[in-house]
């Protein structure tokens, strides 16, 4: 019998969330690269707010003091805001024009 492929886990696909919460000693700052690599290494157009919520639910709850914890809860909040974007659109209209 032919041994099946585990699912892959769309909410950390290579792992690298998971593997934070192993390296002992791990700070907010690496944590944060590790996030940011995370993040872009998703698809383009992939909500990240339910998958933000899946890696706390899933790593947060039995380590809440952990610094990914902190850097998961940092996205998730920035995540959720809306407002103006950054660049020439988001300052409006030229003036004197």
């Amino acid at each position: 019998m032919a041994q099946s492929t585990p699912p892959k886990d769309t909410a950390d696909p290579r792992g690298v969330i998971r593997e934070a919460y192993a390296i002992d000693g791990i700070g907010p700052s690496q944590c944060r690269s590790i996030f940011l690599d995370w993040a872009i290494g998703l698809p383009v157009g992939v909500e990240t707010v339910g998958l933000i919520e899946t890696l706390l639910s899933r790593h947060g709850t039995d380590a809440p003091e952990h610094p990914m914890t902190q850097v998961l809860r940092d996205g998730l909040g920035r995540a959720e805001r809306t407002g103006r974007r950054g660049g020439r659109r988001g300052r409006g209209p030229a003036e004197g024009g």
